[in-house]
């Protein structure tokens, strides 16, 4: 089968897209993939069965509201063109679409009018997202405007893929049946996120934060609890490897804390190098802002990785970390309370045996929530997909122009 897929997003370090493309092209699928980037070219590890189509560089860091959703429809129209294009060449049999932004999906217009399967994926509930990201209530017009948005794309759509049980029960709620919709969660790359014997011995304590420096991730949190516990642990740390908007701020903060000499702003790393730091690291934290509507419902896939790793955590109690994890693998800090965090984090240090026992537990979980446990149930929603418009007297789109 030929399969399209449409995501504003990097195709590199995005694990949860990069392991549907191997799935596909490992049963002999072909995969096109229009995407952030400027070039074309072959998906890594697919065999020549898959390929790149970068149509735009990477968004800036600092973006307002319009300057988003000017990037997004942008974006959008660039796509929709390039895969209108590339269907009348060769028609697809399914298009699976990514969101954010959810409305992504109206690119596939041509390919669904014409008889291709189509799959949402929705990586972030975008009403929430949007309400995080800008600071909008969820009784503004604007969040109300993206619940209608969310409603139509799901409409459009033929099957929805959600990325975990609190969202999909939201969606039934509010915008889908739920024999129309499936959760999959994001799963680490098992090839690389697995446990390795630690090469550092450098007699530091190092703390690690890897990923996007936005306010629902509770930096600003984590650096308060750290500023507070660091005193009484000489030898610590405190590394991002992150990038994104507020990393100014997050600086300033640090230097006025008087840590700044103990945080690191490193920069974001490919997946590949970023793995080597997390496995060297002592600790993880992951602190996002239980209190926001976003934040507590956002499964981050950095603690299922860190677990793969045998690295400790302490994470903030959201909505949905509650929901998979407890005490006997992680060490929870609640109400976005730095002074609990702090408490969390030289509970950890003190404890050399607490770290152990926890990181042991966590590394028994982590392997039994593999990407191969799910990657059949994916396939199946593919091929349920493109069975739903086999039926249809499917006419060439390229017979279509020329009639």
């Amino acid at each position: 089968m030929r399969i399209a897929m449409v995501g504003y997003a990097f195709y590199e370090g995005n694990s949860r897209i990069q392991q549907y493309v191997n799935a596909l092209t490992e049963r002999g699928d072909t995969v096109d993939f229009i995407c952030l980037g400027d070039s074309v070219e072959p998906a890594l590890g697919c065999n020549g069965r898959g390929m790149l189509y970068g149509l735009q560089a990477r968004p800036p860091e600092r973006e307002s509201r319009v300057g988003y959703a000017k990037e997004t429809i942008s974006f959008m129209v660039r796509a929709a063109s390039l895969l209108t294009e590339m269907h009348f060449k060769k028609p697809y049999d399914a298009v699976h679409v990514h969101s954010v932004p959810d409305f992504l999906v109206f690119s596939a217009l041509l390919p669904k009018l014409t008889g291709a399967g189509i799959i949402l994926d929705i990586h972030d509930i975008l009403p929430e997202f949007y309400a995080s990201k800008f600071k909008v209530g969820k009784d503004s017009l604007v969040f109300k405007l993206m619940v209608l948005v969310e409603r139509m794309s799901i409409a459009f759509a033929d099957h929805v893929i959600i990325a975990n049980p609190i969202w999909r029960e939201r969606l039934i709620g509010r915008s889908i049946s739920a024999e129309k919709i499936t959760t999959i969660g994001n799963h680490p790359n098992a090839e690389l996120f697995f446990w390795r014997p630690r090469k550092r011995n450098d007699g530091k304590f190092i703390i690690t934060y890897p990923g996007s420096l936005n306010w629902h991730q509770g930096l600003e949190v984590a650096l308060r609890g750290f500023a507070m516990a660091v005193p009484q642990m000489p030898n610590a740390e405190f590394h991002l490897y992150a990038g994104g908007p507020g990393k100014d701020e997050l600086v300033k903060l640090a230097n006025e804390l008087g840590v700044g000499e103990k945080v690191i702003f490193k920069g974001s790393l490919p997946t590949k190098e970023i793995v080597e730091v997390m496995a060297e690291s002592d600790l993880a934290v992951v602190p996002k802002r239980s209190k926001s509507v976003f934040g507590t419902e956002a499964a981050s896939t950095k603690i299922l990785e860190f677990m793969s790793l045998g690295v400790p955590l302490v994470i903030s109690r959201t909505k949905i970390d509650s929901y998979f994890h407890n005490e006997s693998r992680v060490k929870f800090f609640d109400n976005d309370d730095p002074e609990d965090l702090a408490r969390g984090v030289l509970a950890l240090y003190r404890d050399p045996k607490l770290r152990e026992t926890l990181a042991s537990n966590a590394l028994v979980y982590a392997r039994e929530q593999t990407w191969s446990s799910r990657k059949n149930d994916y396939l199946a929603v593919v091929d349920s997909a493109v069975k739903r418009h086999r039926h249809k007297i499917r006419v060439s789109p390229r017979v279509q122009l020329t009639s």
